[in-house]
């Protein structure tokens, strides 16, 4: 399919009628009527009817670089290689998981009713391009797209760094040790891979995904954390024991006049907040089904068929899910 339209001038009849030509292609895979907004004010985050797509994409813009339509039916796969070159990743049968559902799961997709595009308004308003969280998420979409070196079908920039993290976290390696593995990488792999320089870098790639988490300096034998109306505190108030690393160095620079070096924790509690996950769960549509089974989908008829059924739960965890934290 001919996509040279998407970088002619707006206005000009070829590009109308490719606007249509998209269009009519998406309108297989539309639900309700809608599909996702390829526009550079949507970026394919917002779900529009099929008409308002044509419009936005007429008035606005469409996005240059969606070259393969994979948010509406097409697959890179089957995109001849003249006319997505080799910017694309496959992505039939991906073994190592779906990151455009991923990346749609992390940032949903939004029903908002159409809007009238008006000409003289709408020509200013198209020149501003898309939100800072809008481009956040067009980048990471680019990285998947993008191969992690040319001729690569299995791995993109954003896989290849996700996979890896996880192999990190599966197998505990050390950040030092996945510095060294990205330096080693990069001298087997062709010279154009796209691969981050250490662990600092990969990380920075990934960010934008969230679900982070907060460092919490602790007691080196236990007895309490430096939070809340203790954080400024330099020793345990229990075991007086100190808030940080002693070495040869640290003694040194403790006579020293000046106090440049930073100080490190003896101890550091990571702290992954509840909420944010328990929100991200319910953002995917499979998962969101599943977390609201005891509601919606168990069978409540007397009969003992779950736990929950029985008068312990009733009695015991009840009480705890009504619980505000």
């Amino acid at each position: 399919m001919d996509k040279s339209w998407m970088e002619k001038r707006r206005g000009i009849r070829e590009y109308f009628e490719g606007v249509n030509q998209f269009v009519e292609f998406a309108a297989p895979s539309a639900r309700n009527g809608k599909i996702y907004c390829p526009c550079v004010k949507c970026v394919n985050l917002l779900i529009q009817p099929l008409n308002v797509v044509r419009e936005h994409c007429w008035a606005s813009g469409m996005l240059k670089n969606y070259k393969v339509w994979n948010f509406h039916g097409e697959s890179a796969a089957a995109t001849p290689a003249t006319e997505c070159g080799s910017s694309h990743v496959q992505e039939t049968q991906n073994p190592y998981g779906d990151f455009h559902g991923m990346l749609h799961d992390l940032c949903p997709p939004h029903e908002i009713p159409p809007e009238p595009m008006e000409e003289g308004p709408t020509a200013q308003r198209s020149d501003e391009g898309p939100n800072d969280d809008a481009k956040k998420f067009y980048k990471m979409v680019d990285d998947v797209d993008k191969p992690l070196y040319e001729g690569c079908t299995k791995f993109s920039i954003f896989s290849a760094i996700v996979v890896l993290f996880q192999l990190k976290t599966l197998c505990g390696w050390t950040n030092k040790s996945f510095t060294l593995l990205l330096q080693v990488l990069m001298d087997m792999l062709p010279s154009d891979a796209k691969l981050p320089k250490d662990h600092y870098e990969a990380k920075k790639i990934v960010r934008d995904l969230g679900l982070g988490y907060e460092k919490i300096h602790a007691c080196p034998n236990d007895c309490m954390l430096f939070w809340k109306q203790n954080v400024n505190l330099e020793a345990c108030p229990c075991c007086k024991a100190s808030r940080w690393k002693t070495n040869e160095a640290s003694v040194a620079s403790k006579h020293a006049s000046s106090t440049k070096g930073k100080k490190k924790a003896a101890k550091i509690l990571r702290w992954f907040p509840l909420k944010p996950r328990l929100q991200r769960l319910f953002l995917s549509p499979d998962l969101a089904s599943s977390m609201k089974w005891h509601v919606n989908g168990r069978t409540d008829d007397g009969l003992m068929r779950h736990p929950a059924d029985s008068d312990a739960w009733k009695i015991w965890v009840q009480p705890f899910r009504n619980y505000e934290y």
